[in-house]
């Protein structure tokens, strides 16, 4: 993945160079990319061809990154650490940084339609559609409003994981339905299960996060440590504490493997990559 997105990115030599340096700064050389293996997990159960799912996972990590840009500016979360190392801004500056979201946004939607990614032309359109919707007001962009204006609110846990479905479940569930559409058209039934999996784990992968932000140091995170509660967040540990976290998390790990069950062999890397979201250290 990352030998993919080196060679999709525009070249540092291309001006404008400092914008194009800061773009694969962003993105190169860090993150699990769990979204992408979703994708590519996806694409296994409809038989999907890995020149085809590496773009649309291409796409879903260069959204996923210009969010964690625009996140850490001062505005949002004003973080100076992602990944190991200094955030976009601080390592260039902070219109630059702003400059770099926008332009990852842009790129990821000229790959979904640059590329022959579906063998149905109005599935590839439905494949824009789905992450347009994922990366908006109705999903991530919304979620981080919701989580920018429940800072210092107590929030339910029904209104704890509305803001989540949004802020990070809308990206990773568009990760297995995107890759599933590149490959032979599933039925319904089947698309449901995907779906299903990819909203129970989007919510799993959360807690887990919340979690390792309460126990975890910023040296094993990449990020800063415990930054929830020092700026008053809602989080599922300050909701249910640690131990009802994970247990929730396990639970929600358990759902989302029944639902793909059906699959077989060919959900096995969902299933891996289900483990790896909730038994994760980092």
């Amino acid at each position: 993945m990352e030998a993919v997105l080196h060679g999709l990115l525009p070249a540092s030599d291309i001006a404008p160079q400092r914008l194009h340096n800061a773009m694969r700064y962003s993105v190169l050389g860090g993150g699990k990319r769990i979204r992408p293996l979703l994708a590519f997990a996806a694409g296994e159960v409809s038989e999907a061809a890995s020149s085809r799912v590496e773009v649309v996972a291409a796409s879903v990590e260069l959204i996923h990154a210009y969010s964690l840009v625009h996140d850490d500016l001062p505005s949002m979360d004003d973080d100076n650490l992602r990944r190991g190392k200094p955030t976009c801004h601080v390592e260039f500056d902070e219109p630059t940084a702003l400059l770099v979201g926008d332009s990852l946004q842009s790129l990821a939607f000229q790959l979904l339609a640059e590329y022959r990614l579906a063998n149905d032309p109005l599935d590839q359109l439905e494949m824009i559609k789905l992450l347009a919707a994922a990366s908006g007001s109705r999903g991530m962009a919304g979620g981080q409003a919701i989580d920018l204006e429940s800072v210092g609110k107590p929030l339910s846990l029904p209104e704890l994981e509305f803001m989540h479905i949004h802020k990070t479940g809308a990206l990773i569930r568009a990760s297995v339905m995107l890759g599933a559409h590149c490959g032979e058209k599933l039925d319904e039934g089947a698309m449901d299960r995907l779906d299903h999996f990819a909203k129970r784990i989007g919510l799993a992968f959360q807690v887990v996060d919340d979690v390792l932000d309460a126990e975890s140091s910023t040296a094993t995170l990449g990020k800063t440590a415990g930054k929830d509660a020092e700026q008053n967040k809602p989080t599922y540990v300050s909701l249910m504490g640690v131990d009802n976290a994970r247990a929730f998390a396990e639970e929600l790990r358990k759902d989302a493997m029944e639902s793909i069950n059906p699959f077989g062999n060919k959900g096995k890397r969902l299933r891996e990559l289900a483990d790896f979201i909730v038994l994760r250290q980092f």
